[in-house]
């Protein structure tokens, strides 16, 4: 009988060698006053051992349940990179800036609901977009932090 095949026989000795070892570890490392006669010190000795050491035993011994790691489907890896003329939605107020980065200067603020069209270059968060505002075109740079895709839902909240 293999034991994970068999798992209560596999408690069973557990908690039958966790006694056993209890029994042994009390007999020489305990006073032999305590066990003369029935007492709560020689019980929460005899209890705690067995549950600690039968608890240890069974989780070093018991059968793992096999863990299955789904791979990340190729959909959402897909959507993580602006492609070249696709359309996102300005989820808030958003600076489109002259290169990547916080520190460069600010083109123009675009409005929450706005839609932009990603060119298909990116630095990390940042994404090369083309915006359509007071009837000119405009380039920039935008965090992709504020970026919705066009045909995503928008949230009750928003």
């Amino acid at each position: 009988m293999s034991a994970p095949s068999h798992p209560p026989l596999l408690l069973l000795a557990c908690g039958g060698a966790a006694l056993l070892l209890t029994l042994v570890l009390a007999a020489r490392c305990t006073p032999r006053a305590w066990w003369r006669r029935p007492n709560a010190r020689a019980l929460a000795v005899l209890v705690l051992g067995t549950g600690l050491i039968g608890g240890a035993l069974w989780a070093w011994l018991a059968p793992r349940a096999p863990v299955s790691v789904s791979a990340p489907a190729p959909v959402q890896a897909a959507l993580a990179v602006p492609a070249a003329g696709h359309s996102y939605r300005v989820a808030d107020a958003l600076n489109l800036r002259a290169a990547r980065g916080t520190g460069a200067r600010r083109v123009l603020v675009l409005a929450a609901g706005s839609t932009v069209q990603a060119t298909g270059q990116r630095d990390g968060d940042w994404w090369q977009v083309t915006a359509n505002a007071d009837g000119q075109r405009y380039e920039g740079w935008a965090s992709s932090l504020w970026l919705r895709r066009a045909d995503e839902r928008r949230p009750s909240g928003e």
